[in-house]
């Protein structure tokens, strides 16, 4: 496609009340500047990004995902607003697709309906029962825009409009070039509104048509109130998909996934799970209140009420409730209830007892468990990293282990246990005898 897309996102975005960038808060795991960027590229070869406020941190964060994409700054003091924004964007083709930095729900296939219809200028519009804060959207019967008022500057009567604004524009780029220097910022803001080249345009009998959109698809994000309707809306997308695919959600709105999980085969959620990061889930099912970060769950059922974190690699086992596990990779492994297995390599038909925790922190550094196959790890077993226990070996309930065990063994270093006959009475007295 021969389009090129300009991003704004030079805005100080103050309404977020928040020291980060707004285009940097995330939405299911990534920024909602990266989802826009990357929608984008599946149309464009020429993507600008317009930044102001904090652009270093915009640029460096941006970097992590996309090593093609051009930024520039806008000179905000001499040329503000969105007019402004676009004066130094130099595209490459002869239509310039101009896009907000702040919305997040865009996809690539509602880019490319403003490229259906013949026009010069082809806006975006939506109608909402309280239109407040967005510029109105002065139109015909035939969807022919006559002008574009923005709210501050609205009368009365245009204030009682519902057709508005959503911000998004394909221009000829030809007519840019001729027209961006007529903007005027000769309104209550004194800034430069990109909206003006539609008065522009007409004035030239230029035609600029509207198309009307979804507004959960076009909304942008102004607020933390904003963010977490984004959100909400993003989860039905990604959840959506992934059911379709096969996967069984129980309660799915209870369900938190982020955008960068996979899940495959005939995987089973239960309410509550939260799946975070570059999580894998394969023909696996997770139990309620399970959160899952950064991993890979294969073969086997979590929780419920487990936790694992990230860097973990679990396969054909049974991890069950109040069980954290942490960078380990289990195979085969039972771990039914209340234990703590971090930095760990345990292998096919062990048995891990309820209470068993690797004690793999000294203060200063992480150490590594390793249990072979079939060991038997009885309750309230401590084993104090580094070390490693063989394969077919028993440890008895209430065993710290701080050396290795061989092969076959059994280890248990209990104390005697020691009996005094009638302390109880004599403690608490004669009341009870």
């Amino acid at each position: 496609m021969s389009i090129s897309i300009a991003i704004m996102a030079a805005g100080f975005g103050t309404r977020m009340k928040s020291k980060l960038p707004k285009v940097l808060h995330k939405i299911s795991g990534y920024e909602m500047l990266y989802y826009i960027i990357k929608e984008s590229k599946k149309i464009s070869d020429d993507i600008t990004v317009i930044l102001y406020h904090r652009s270093d941190l915009i640029i460096k964060e941006m970097n992590k995902y996309f090593d093609d994409i051009n930024y520039i700054i806008q000179d905000v003091k001499n040329f503000p607003g969105t007019g402004g924004a676009i004066r130094e964007v130099n595209p490459k083709h002869k239509k310039l697709l101009v896009l907000n930095g702040d919305m997040p729900l865009l996809e690539a296939k509602d880019m490319l309906l403003f490229t259906q219809e013949k026009a010069d200028i082809v806006m975006s519009s939506f109608t909402c029962k309280d239109p407040s804060g967005y510029g109105r959207v002065i139109m015909d019967d035939k969807n022919r825009v006559e002008k574009i008022v923005e709210d501050k500057d609205a009368t009365s009567e245009q204030k009682k409009i519902h057709d508005v604004n959503a911000g998004v524009y394909l221009f000829n780029v030809s007519f840019l070039k001729n027209n961006l220097k007529k903007i005027s910022n000769n309104n209550k803001q004194k800034e430069y509104y990109i909206t003006d080249l539609v008065k522009i345009a007409n004035e030239q009998n230029i035609t600029v048509k509207a198309i009307k959109i979804d507004e959960e698809v076009f909304m942008g994000v102004n607020s933390k109130y904003h963010l977490a309707i984004a959100e909400e809306f993003m989860q039905k997308r990604i959840k959506k998909r992934f059911m379709e695919d096969g996967v069984i959600m129980r309660l799915p709105a209870t369900i938190y996934i982020e955008s960068m999980v996979e899940i495959t085969g005939e995987s089973i959620l239960e309410s509550g799970v939260s799946l975070l990061g570059n999580t894998k889930i394969i023909d696996s099912h997770i139990k309620t209140n399970c959160v899952v970060e950064d991993s890979i769950v294969e073969n086997s059922d979590i929780g419920p009420v487990a936790r694992i974190r990230p860097n973990s690699i679990i396969k054909k086992s049974h991890i069950g409730n109040f069980v954290e596990i942490k960078k380990s990779n289990l195979n085969g492994v039972k771990a039914g209830h209340l234990s703590y297995l971090g930095d760990s390599e345990i292998d096919e038909g062990t048995n891990i007892g309820c209470g068993t925790i690797t004690c793999n922190y000294d203060g200063k550094a992480k150490y590594k468990t390793i249990i072979g196959k079939n060991v038997f790890v009885g309750s309230d077993t401590q084993l104090v990293a580094p070390v490693k226990v063989e394969d077919d070996v028993i440890i008895a309930s209430g065993t710290t282990v701080t050396k290795d065990i061989p092969k076959g063994s059994l280890a248990i270093n209990r104390e005697p246990l020691k009996i005094i006959n009638n302390f109880f009475y004599k403690f608490f007295g004669k009341k009870y005898e």
